[in-house]
């Protein structure tokens, strides 16, 4: 059951070296709430599914009896909520169980030399005992590792039948069924949209003690193209305890800034702006005329054309994270050019804007929402949406309740518990 406790956390791949910009705390009352609600999905999926097929051998007196136990299916399992607790020692989890029950069936083939046999069985373990402990940590390639360290089962009473075909050793195949493991290693790299990838390895191993599991990532968005490094770094920020919440995730300004930097280098921040782009109903148009009201020398020297607006950042912007606020920081330039009938572009002048603006976020109604203003004071409306706010994201079985967000100095952290959505089904 502890694989489903924790399903969300293994999207992750490991490196080292690094200060993390993103950091993602599971607390000890998330576990308890995943093992909870885990333990009736787990029984549910175990009946549901067909185990890999089991190939050994076993020595007899004269010789050696190779055997496969395939088509292994959990007919019936009463799987008792198991103690569940973070485990310092291996740097993991530990989880016991005690009384379970499952019933299994499958089919059975030997060879021994020559000789063919076949069959099927049926096994039922009653009272079973099981202590295990998982560890975290990194495989030889980099990746997030969960790995079984050791599980100890003691089983009160087996009854098991074959059918068909001679019996061999049955001891040494049933106690092959209850010794197999798994370890599962999954990466988790992924592209935003067709301009940024997000990286989102280890910085380090992941750290445990009683109360809580911390995970600190590289959080890092590049370039599809160019990957190319921002020349900036991520500087530490410690969480804060959250531990009447399931979950807390640290995100900071480095992460924002990452992604800033990679539109900034494929040369995306940037605009041409005509006169079709203006609103019919705008009584300023993009022409000499027009802009005469603010320029009296264009009209005069280029009169009736045409004018087009080159905008582009002469740097990436900058988001700044503090307590209460975020700063965004901008530096763009303006190219002001007159068309002439020929199509010839004419340069008028250059206008640098450097602006300063405040955010400040919060969640509220399951939506994150925010306000935008500048350090002026002068409100600055950027559209409905932000007033609207974004709806939380949602995992297709799963949802965060009861969120709260918080500002601090280099970053902002995101406490919350999740709601499994048990009406629908798991597929």
């Amino acid at each position: 059951m502890l694989p489903a406790v924790i399903a969300l956390l293994m999207l992750l791949s490991c490196t080292s070296g690094q200060k993390p910009a993103i950091q993602v705390i599971l607390t000890n009352k998330g576990l308890q709430y995943g093992k909870h609600t885990g333990t009736g999905l787990v029984q549910e999926k175990l009946e549901n599914i067909t185990l890999p097929d089991i190939s050994g051998e076993i020595n007899i007196k004269i010789g050696k009896v190779h055997y496969t136990l395939s088509g292994i299916a959990v007919k019936q399992c009463d799987l008792p909520e198991p103690s569940v607790q973070f485990f310092q020692d291996a740097t993991g989890f530990k989880t016991s169980s005690s009384g379970l029950n499952v019933a299994l069936a499958g089919e059975w083939r030997t060879r021994f030399g020559a000789i063919h046999d076949g069959g099927s069985f049926d096994m039922v373990m009653f009272g079973v005992d099981v202590t295990s402990v998982v560890e975290l940590g990194k495989a030889p390639d980099g990746h997030l590792s969960i790995t079984s360290i050791s599980c100890d089962a003691l089983v009160g009473d087996v009854n098991i039948h074959f059918h068909g075909g001679a019996r061999y050793s049955r001891k040494e195949i049933y106690t092959t069924v209850l010794q197999v493991g798994l370890i599962q290693t999954i990466p988790f790299s992924f592209d935003v949209n067709e301009v940024l990838s997000l990286d989102l390895p280890l910085t380090d191993i992941p750290l445990i003690d009683a109360s809580r599991l911390n995970l600190g990532l590289k959080g890092e968005f590049y370039s599809i193209r160019s990957h190319k490094e921002p020349p900036f770094k991520a500087q530490p920020f410690t969480m804060p305890e959250q531990p009447d919440y399931m979950l807390a995730v640290g995100l900071s300004d480095f992460t924002l800034n990452s992604a800033s930097y990679g539109y900034y280098s494929d040369g995306l921040l940037q605009i041409v702006i005509n006169d079709s782009m203006i609103p019919s109903i705008s009584p300023i148009r993009l022409n000499t005329t027009s802009m005469g009201v603010f320029i009296p020398q264009l009209p005069k020297k280029f009169p009736g054309l045409l004018m087009s607006l080159q905008v582009y950042a002469r740097e990436a912007p900058m988001f700044s994270f503090q307590p209460g606020a975020a700063k965004l920081s901008s530096q763009v330039d303006v190219k002001a050019f007159a068309i002439e009938p020929n199509g010839t572009q004419v340069p008028l002048f250059k206008l640098s804007v450097d602006s300063k603006f405040s955010t400040k976020l919060w969640i509220s109604g399951g939506s994150l929402k925010g306000s935008v203003t500048m350090d002026n004071e002068m409100y600055f409306c950027v559209s409905d949406k932000l007033g609207k706010g974004w709806i939380l994201p949602r995992m297709k079985h799963a949802q965060l309740v009861n969120s709260v967000l918080k500002m601090e100095e280099g970053f902002l952290a995101v406490s919350s518990d999740v709601e499994v959505l048990l009406t629908d089904r798991f597929n």
